[in-house]
């Protein structure tokens, strides 16, 4: 029996915008996925659109709707109806090439049964074709992927693909009163257990709009700030080059002054040394914030 595949798309006010991916999904080599989209709390009648592509009845639809909460609480609502073994988030405003779905479950065979994997990673690319970051020469890379993006600096967007058996025990914490939590959490700790299976194939289109969750990154930290101190404080714990867990400490206190959590209780999630040192420096990027928070997802080359 072929492996089933989930498809996974979160939506929030985009039903202007979802139809580019419903049509790729239609033009699918491989046939064996359900799409699973949990609509984050839209006002803009996005149901009335999906329940038309339901009563099409060409591809397996399920629709789940939930209360306004972020792109990660949708993430863990999907992960959890997830029927398929494969679990592959798209975001609304993106589609995939044809044969997404069937190169993706060409290299999971050989990953299936090895429990040290957790999944694989195609390429994202542009509209025009052109890779979100540098092309890479290599064709096939077996890493975690603290290696290969934090370690070997291996730039540019990949489109991942998770186990869902391994997704279920990784979910997003869920902190009150946030709504933007990076995947960088969820990534870093599979990346500490886990290999994954890149492949060098663009099989993922990426269209980033300026009101998308990409081009807001830093004012969205701003407004979660507990959640990005909870990436950084991790980042900074891992085994990773000192450089970059500087860069890890100044991001936590970058984004702390916007936390209401006492300081001690700041200085407990990272330590007093990184206060001393780091504090001082994560405060100026910390009001350059306040005063331009807008990022140019083209001179970054990533979406998270």
């Amino acid at each position: 029996m072929k492996d089933l595949v989930t498809v996974f798309t979160p939506v929030y006010n985009r039903k202007n915008l979802i139809g580019n991916l419903y049509q790729s999904l239609l033009s699918q080599t491989y046939k064996n996925f359900e799409w699973i989209i949990v609509d984050d709390g839209s006002t803009d009648d996005i149901d009335e659109i999906i329940k038309s592509y339901q009563n099409e009845d060409r591809i397996l639809i399920r629709f789940i709707k939930q209360e306004n909460g972020g792109k990660h609480r949708a993430i863990n609502n999907g992960v959890l109806h997830a029927k398929g073994e494969l679990f592959y988030i798209v975001d609304s405003d993106d589609y995939l090439t044809k044969d997404s779905i069937e190169r993706i479950v060409f290299h999971y065979q050989y990953i299936k049964n090895n429990d040290k994997f957790a999944g694989v990673c195609g390429m994202k690319c542009f509209p025009d074709g052109s890779r979100i970051g540098k092309e890479v020469t290599w064709k096939i890379l077996k890493d975690s992927w603290i290696n290969y993006w934090i370690i070997k600096n291996i730039k540019g967007d990949v489109a991942f693909v998770f186990k869902t058996s391994v997704l279920r025990n990784y979910l997003f914490d869920d902190i009150p009163g946030e709504k933007f939590c990076a995947e960088s959490l969820v990534l870093n700790r599979i990346g500490k257990n886990y290999l994954m299976l890149f492949f060098n194939e663009k099989i993922y289109i990426a269209e980033y709009l300026s009101d998308g969750l990409s081009v807001s990154s830093i004012k969205n930290r701003m407004n979660s700030p507990n959640y990005a101190m909870r990436i950084y404080s991790e980042m900074a714990s891992l085994d990773i080059p000192y450089l970059k867990k500087i860069k890890a400490h100044i991001n936590y206190w970058r984004f702390a002054p916007c936390s209401k959590l006492k300081m001690k209780n700041k200085i407990k999630q990272i330590g007093i040394y990184s206060y001393i040192i780091f504090m001082p420096i994560g405060y100026l990027f910390h009001m350059k914030d306040k005063k331009n928070n807008y990022i140019d997802i083209r001179h970054v080359g990533s979406k998270r």
